[in-house]
């Protein structure tokens, strides 16, 4: 934070002020130090809370905030696990689909119950939602998963 400070690089510090803030919230409401996994948990809150707010900014028309968010986004990023491609997220679903026995989209809480845990930090649930659910129709056979 000093560097950026320094460097006057003002959206970096700034990112870096509100994600150490939510550290120390984070922290307060514990009444201990966090572990490393609870760090990248909340660093992994940080960068959901920015992606919808890119989200909700981009139906409202609002650029100059998208950018911000962005770069916001990105500055978090580089503090977090790498994140999981698609095609490793297929691979991890299908294992789980496997171990789970899951043969139709109702089975998606089981599946998801054992994936979750392996990607934690390095995918967002909601595109691992995405990929099982499409996984889980192709082998019911209402529809082949699609790839993008």
């Amino acid at each position: 934070m000093r560097a950026s400070a320094k460097a006057q690089d003002v959206v970096r510090r700034d990112t870096l002020r509100f994600a150490l803030a939510a550290l120390h919230n984070e922290e307060v409401a514990q009444r201990r130090e966090l572990t490393d996994e609870e760090i990248v948990g909340v660093l992994t809150k940080q960068a959901k809370m920015r992606r919808e707010s890119i989200e909700a900014f981009e139906k409202g028309g609002r650029a100059e905030l998208v950018a911000k968010e962005t770069a916001e986004l990105k500055v978090i990023e580089g503090y977090l696990p790498q994140q999981l491609d698609r095609d490793e997220i297929v691979t991890l679903a299908r294992a789980a689909i496997a171990e789970t026995g899951a043969a139709s989209p109702q089975d998606q809480g089981k599946v998801m119950q054992k994936l979750m845990p392996r990607v934690k930090g390095r995918a967002e649930g909601k595109v691992v939602a995405t990929v099982v659910t499409e996984l889980l129709r192709g082998i019911a056979g209402a529809e082949p998963p699609r790839t993008p």
